[in-house]
């Protein structure tokens, strides 16, 4: 495969992981984070950036993508875990946050104030729209997907430019009081979660196998060769722009107020626009934003409902579009910092089972194991992860828990799956290889 071809399907990667919504983490982990910026953006890249494009990568492991290669801990488990990452990234959380991202954006700062009313008009204007697009996909939406992402990217690179020359000389801030300056780095990179990326690969790492097997590349080695290229452009890109809205929010000292109910991202990336460009910049950037959040959350719905439609094909393509949006629509009623909040404990357990899951499918890849070898640590991850999680929040006291290696890094799943693999390779020693199609 060609060079070019490789920039074309790393810009087509990039486009799908840089939605609009992922915008306002990085903004606002740099303003808390303060002095300890560097080690908290590094966390937010590698959870933000590289695992997003590691699962791409190890989806290029078995034809079918991971629908096929999850099977290997077991076929419920593949059809579960999948269910779980599209709710995840569909109506659950990911299509209700690109509809109070836009209402931040594009109405907040043109309104006195933040209200249920306002909010509840704009969502049914904005899942309104998404239903009529929606209910009879067509190219329209890929269109406008394709003209709105360079001209959001072209926005956000001069917004870049601009701040960097404008706050240069400005200190970090202090970090927020409610920053755990103990770790810095599993501060961001639980931060890197929201994004919700790395799991929304797993669920559509299959376009881009198929778009660089259109291209004439159909040997498994050339086809992990090729994506890894593709996948290392927009890595590059992503990263970039991550690093320079963190370092903006790290060194702006905004001279009004945050709304109490506004997200912090969204009100640090309005103020930036005004004082980069006034008021033209806070219109042209809540509106690209917005427009951008509308057809993101359509091809979320598009996607969810063909996926379901897959697997449970007696209700029609149809229903399921209905009920999605609905769902998304009463869920983004709660506002964004609802939503957000709503989404860390539950992504809090899906990304360590997601993470092990693709560590997993490179290592029983490249040296043969036993089919125990992957089944064990991720049932033992499963079960680790929702209990620290019911630990952290304070739902039942699992003190000992406390114990486990790395557990106030929050990388206790790490220890987990190595012991899981070595004891499931040592009993399944004798049992035949996992063989990937």
């Amino acid at each position: 495969m060609s060079f070019k071809n490789n920039i074309i399907v790393g810009f087509m990667l990039f486009a799908m992981f840089f939605g609009a919504g992922n915008l306002i983490f990085p903004p606002g982990l740099g303003f808390d984070s303060g002095q300890y910026f560097w080690m908290a953006i590094i966390g937010f890249v590698i959870t933000g950036v590289g695992l997003p494009l590691i699962g791409v990568i190890a989806g290029s492991i078995s034809k079918d993508g991971y629908r096929e290669s999850l099977k290997v801990v077991h076929p419920i488990f593949a059809i579960i875990f999948m269910v779980i990452i599209y709710l995840a990234i569909g109506p659950f959380f990911a299509i209700p946050r690109t509809a109070t991202t836009a209402y931040e954006m594009a109405m907040v700062p043109f309104i006195n104030g933040t209200g249920w009313v306002s909010l509840l008009i704009f969502t049914l204007v904005f899942f309104g729209i998404v239903f009529a697009l929606s209910y009879n996909p067509s190219r329209m939406v890929d269109n406008i997907g394709r003209f709105l992402t360079p001209v959001l990217l072209v926005t956000i690179i001069a917004l870049i430019v601009k701040a960097i020359t404008m706050y240069i000389g400005n200190d970090s801030g202090a970090a927020a009081e409610s920053f755990d300056s103990t770790s810095p780095f599993s501060v961001g990179f639980t931060e890197g979660y929201l994004t919700m990326d790395a799991i929304a690969a797993i669920a559509f790492s299959v376009i881009v196998l198929n778009s660089i097997r259109s291209l004439g590349v159909t040997k498994r080695k050339d086809l992990l060769i090729e994506t890894i290229k593709s996948a290392s452009i927009a890595a590059f890109l992503l990263g970039v722009i991550y690093i320079s809205l963190g370092w903006i929010g790290n060194h702006v000292s905004p001279s009004v107020s945050q709304p109490e109910d506004q997200n912090l991202g969204t009100f640090l990336l309005t103020f930036v626009a005004e004082d980069s460009f006034g008021q033209f910049g806070t219109i042209l950037l809540g509106v690209i934003v917005a427009v951008a959040c509308l057809t993101t959350a359509t091809g979320l719905v598009v996607a969810v409902s063909e996926y379901f439609n897959s697997i449970l094909p007696k209700i029609s393509y149809e229903t399921f579009v209905i009920i999605f949006t609905l769902i998304s629509l009463v869920l983004a009623n709660q506002g964004l910092t609802q939503v957000i909040q709503t989404s860390v404990p539950v992504l809090s357990i899906i990304y360590p089972i997601a993470m092990a899951s693709v560590a997993l499918l490179f290592l029983t890849y490249f040296i043969p194991s036993p089919r125990l070898s992957f089944q064990i640590p991720i049932y033992l991850i499963i079960v680790t992860s929702i209990l620290a999680v019911v630990h952290r929040n304070g739902w039942f006291d699992f003190g000992w828990i406390e114990n486990m290696p790395l557990f106030q890094s929050s990388f206790e799943w790490i220890p987990v799956m190595v012991i899981g693999y070595i004891v499931g390779y040592l009993i399944g020693m004798k049992q035949e290889r996992v063989k990937y199609s």
